[in-house]
């Protein structure tokens, strides 16, 4: 298929006729990805768009805590990059491809055309582009935060799983009383008062050996395991400050909305204060208080 046909099938080309779209289509290029190859990074240099032809991309970003966030998956069809190309900042996201990708490049002179060309074509790309901040605003309003047992059980170890394991079952009722029935025994086939035993007589110094060497042993396995409790804490600890911080800026957006909703209602106020001769409008609350 040639680059005037891919043209065809998105929307953003469908107002050229066919003789503007192979003009345009001797500008642009068609560039092709494999799967799990990144388009661009966040902070690169944001010199041109992409419209997917076939395929599909992956747009995200991380945040302050090393979270990727997804944002969206650009189909066949759908163009992403054009707020770099637009104001010719740094990207502000990753582009990874899920699958193999065809997609057509356009440069800043691309657009140039496309927009001489078909001037009605800046509205569609201006009105995706306000769809697009609009859902990516939203997803990164309402991102849930990360949970810390999560955050830690995902990266543990075969040696560190063992050793949460066993400090866990070293603080439970079960340990205790096995070993109550092991020392027990212990003691009973010890102390001769049957007729089996006598291998370890008092005052037990295997016993208290053994005693020795599992409470070294169990030491350094609870003591690694408080060390994951320190890093759980840590990650916990900066998920409450994530989770305030949003907090804060959500209060601090609602009193911006507030403040602006208060002024446009002392405006209106204002006005009407200025159209009804003779009336007074108390402008201190937010609705009219007729005075004598």
């Amino acid at each position: 298929m040639s680059t005037a046909d891919l043209l065809a099938e998105v929307s953003l080309f469908a107002l050229l006729d066919d003789q503007e779209r192979a003009l345009l289509a001797e500008r642009v290029e068609t560039v092709k990805f494999e799967e799990g190859q990144v388009v661009f990074n966040v902070g690169d240099p944001g010199d041109s768009m992409y419209v997917v032809t076939s395929g599909e991309v992956q747009l995200s970003v991380k945040t302050k805590t090393g979270e990727e966030m997804f944002l969206e998956s650009p189909g066949p069809g759908e163009f992403f990059g054009e707020i770099s190309l637009l104001d010719e900042g740094p990207r502000t996201a990753s582009a990874r491809c899920r699958s193999a990708v065809v997609a057509i490049e356009i440069d800043r002179g691309d657009l140039d055309e496309l927009f001489r060309l078909k001037p009605a074509a800046a509205m569609d790309l201006l009105a995706a582009t306000g769809r697009r901040l609009r859902h990516n605003a939203m997803v990164i309003r309402n991102a849930a935060t990360r949970n810390a047992n999560e955050e830690i059980a995902d990266n543990r170890s075969t040696v560190m799983k063992v050793a949460d394991w066993i400090a866990e079952f070293s603080g439970s009722l079960p340990f205790l009383f096995i070993h109550i029935g092991l020392f027990a025994v212990w003691i009973l086939l010890n102390v001769k008062l049957l007729p089996i035993g006598g291998f370890d007589p008092f005052p037990f110094g295997f016993l208290t050996l053994v005693v020795s060497l599992e409470a070294i042993i169990l030491s350094v396995f609870v003591l690694l395991s408080q060390n994951r409790q320190v890093a759980r804490d840590k990650v916990r600890g900066d998920i409450e400050y994530d989770v305030n911080l949003k907090a804060e800026m959500q209060i601090s957006n609602m009193h911006e909305k507030f403040d602006t909703m208060y002024s446009e209602v002392q405006k209106r106020l204002d006005r009407i204060e200025k159209r009804i001769p003779g009336a007074h409008v108390a402008t201190d609350s937010l609705g009219p208080t007729p005075q004598a």
